[in-house]
This record gives C-alpha cells, structure tokens and sequence, in this order.
C-alpha cells in the first residue's frame, strides 16, 4: 500500500496514495458537502437574524467568517470530484451533468423565492399585494436577471428593505448565497476546456501551471497584508463580465480558483498524493495558527484542503453512508438564506437564538428535502438518458458499478 515506516516502531507516517485509498464510494464526501452546508447556515443566522459578528470573524482577526471557509471548502471538493468527472467523460456529456447538478435545482430556488416566498411576505408587511408584481426591482425582473446563475439581482420589491426599516433585518438581499454559484461555473469552464482538448490528464500541467500563478497572487497579497479585514480584498483587476454570469470579481476568483485548483491537483497526481495522519495533524495545526495570526489564505486554505481530503478518506466507515442515497447539501446551501431573511422578516429574531437557528434549520431542512426528491434527483435521472436508450441490456447491477466508476459521486459535487 505503499507504507513507509519510521525508525524501528510500527508508526506509519502514510497509508498509502490516494489513489490507493479514494475509492468511488468509499469515503465520506456526503458527510463533509452536508456539515459545510450546515457551517454556512449557521453563520448567516447570526448576521442575518442578529447582525452580530461570527466567533471565527473575531478568532481569525476578521480575515474570515464560518461560512466563508465552508465556501471555500466546496470549491476544493469541486476541484476533485468536477476533475474527475472531467477526466472521464467527452465535453458533451461533461457539460450536461454539470447543468443537471447545478441549474434545475437553482431554477426551482428562484421561482419558489420569487413567486411564493416573497409575494407571502410583501403581504404580510402591507396587507395586500399592490406594487409588488410591477415593481421596478419586482420578481419577473429577479427571475430574469438570475436564471442563468449569475446572481445579478438580490432585492425583490422592497421586502427585505422594508423589513430592514423596521428593524428586523440586516441584509436587503434575499439569497446572497448565491454569489459563489457562478464563480465555480467559471471553474467548470476551465475544466471543460481541458476536457476539449483531448484529456484533462494530459493537459495536468496546466492546472499546475494555474495553480501556481494563481498561489502567487494569493501568497504576494499575504506578504502586504497577512492579517485583512474582510479578505480578499486585493486588487486584481476588478470585475471579469460574461453572459449570462455577469460580473466575476476576480479577486475572489483568484482566491476560490485556487482552492478549486489544490482539488483539482490532488486528484490528476493521486498517485503521488499520500494520505498520512501526521500530515492531517500538522494540516489542522497550519490552518488554526494562520486563522488567528494571519496568512490564512496563503497557509491555512492549502491546509484545509489537505485535510478535507484526508477526512474524506480516514473517517470511520458508518460515516461513508450519509449522503450516499440522499444528498441534501446543495439544498440547504441554497435554501438556508431564503430561509433566514424570511425568518427574520417575520420577526422570528425575537425568540432568540436558539429558537432562530432551529426553526431555520428545520425550515432549510424540508426545502432540502422537497428539492432533491422533486427536483434534484429526478433531473440527475436524465444524465445517462440517452446511453440507456441505446443500450437498455445492460443488467442493473453492471449499470451501477460503471456509474459508480465514472463519477456518480461527482453528481453532487456541492
């Protein structure tokens, strides 16, 4: 497996590669994709329904927040599992499972936010729906400026400005978690790019040569300014427009896009890649000490990414089953907001914290689960549509061990 041993005890300082040990089903992936999602639920209930700063804002010396590096937690399993799917299918079939995974869920969050959500509370605050539908900031304009993923609306009809007047909100956006959708968009592109080449693991070199330019950004704004309110706030070159996506700020397409690149490196050198216990810890020690005294993007998100990694593959075994049937992440990650604002626009704050989260996460639990069953799962059902129709022999059981070998996990790669 590819042990080596130190000194004359039996301690193992690797288990092997990952190669070795990163099977397609075998690994906790669903647990980490849904404890990210709840990270950045919990920390918007306390922005959004308190307007308090996060206990990791003040740990990290206000360099980042929970939900932050959850963000950048999903980009790093982006990295591997968008990587993988890439290395394994032709640019036509990559491209429809990303939609798949991606925008049928994202299209029902926008028209449940638009249409139900906001109509009930506009009502609520006024008694009456007058001035809502044509409002010049109204749903039809919501849904037309973010059905492509862009994200390039975030008020509808006043709601949550009104709510804010009235001291229930802090934030006048609806669903500003959305804002990272099209930057890793932007990361599928890259990939797809590759993939349009010929093969992404020949082409392994320019995501290593992306990596490193990329790292030298992060590492040179890191030298001016280890400790930054608010980072990443470093100049380079401000906003990148493209259709349907809008703006990208390429600041934080810089940052994200090198924690897509580490994924998307630890699975084309898996082979070099050793998953090692003392690495994990001295990971976990690199990412906490760079948290409280600066450089956490330079330092302490390559750490993070090791040891997602290492956790993904060592957690013990009954933890390999969350998420296996039922991927719920996606939902809470895109529902948790929705969930909170209206929370908070009904005065739910007032129960207190406890109460707050609780109704929210229950709340973002059920709207989780509506969009999987109805939504997310039935449109991952149309991936393979027309290979099944071309060869409805195949038995079952092969049929599930070839999804299981192409990328089935990559499905639900956030």
């Amino acid at each position: 497996m590819g042990v080596a041993r130190v000194g004359r005890g039996s301690f193992r300082w690797s288990r092997g590669t990952v190669a070795e040990l990163f099977s397609g089903r075998n690994n906790s992936l669903g647990l980490l994709r849904l404890l990210l999602s709840v990270s950045v639920l919990v920390s918007h209930s306390l922005i959004l329904g308190f307007g308090y700063k996060e206990p990791l804002a003040r740990f990290s010396q206000g360099q980042t927040t929970l939900g932050t590096v959850a963000v950048f937690g999903f980009f790093v399993l982006s990295g591997i599992l968008v990587t993988r799917s890439g290395s394994r299918l032709t640019i036509g079939r990559f491209i429809w499972h990303r939609a798949l995974r991606l925008l049928p869920g994202l299209w029902a969050c926008l028209l449940v936010t638009a249409l139900l959500v906001a109509p009930f509370l506009f009502w609520r605050q006024h008694s009456n729906l007058t001035g809502f539908w044509d409002h010049p900031h109204g749903p039809l304009h919501y849904l037309h400026r973010n059905w492509g993923a862009g994200s390039r609306e975030y008020p509808i009809s006043g709601v949550m400005e009104t709510a804010k007047a009235h001291g229930l909100a802090y934030n006048t956006s609806f669903n500003g978690a959305l804002w990272s959708l099209k930057l890793e968009i932007f990361c599928y592109l890259g990939v797809a790019v590759l993939v349009l080449t010929g093969s992404v693991l020949r082409s392994r070199r320019v995501v290593v040569a992306v990596a490193l330019v990329l790292g030298w950004l992060v590492v040179a704004d890191a030298l001016k300014h280890p400790i930054r309110d608010g980072a990443p706030h470093a100049p380079h070159g401000g906003n990148l427009n493209l259709p349907l996506l809008g703006g990208l700020s390429m600041n934080w397409l810089v940052y994200l896009g090198l924690a897509f690149a580490i994924g998307a490196l630890f699975e084309l050198y898996k082979e070099h890649v050793p998953v090692s216990d003392p690495l994990a810890a001295l990971a976990a020690l690199v990412m906490l000490v760079s948290l409280h005294y600066g450089a956490f993007y330079a330092l302490g998100v390559p750490a993070f990414a090791y040891l997602l990694l290492w956790l993904a593959i060592r957690l013990p075994r009954p933890f390999q089953r969350v998420g296996r049937k039922h991927d719920y992440s996606y939902g809470i990650y895109i529902y948790g907001f929705v969930v909170e604002q209206s929370l908070a626009a009904l005065g739910g704050a007032r129960w207190g914290f406890a109460a707050y989260l609780g109704l929210a996460s229950a709340g973002t639990l059920v709207a989780a689960m509506l969009s999987w069953h109805l939504v997310e799962h039935p449109a991952l059902g149309l991936k393979d549509l027309r290979s099944k129709r071309q060869t409805p022999s195949i038995p079952a059981q092969a049929t599930a061990e070839r999804e299981t070998n192409t990328g089935v996990l990559t499905g639900a790669d956030r």
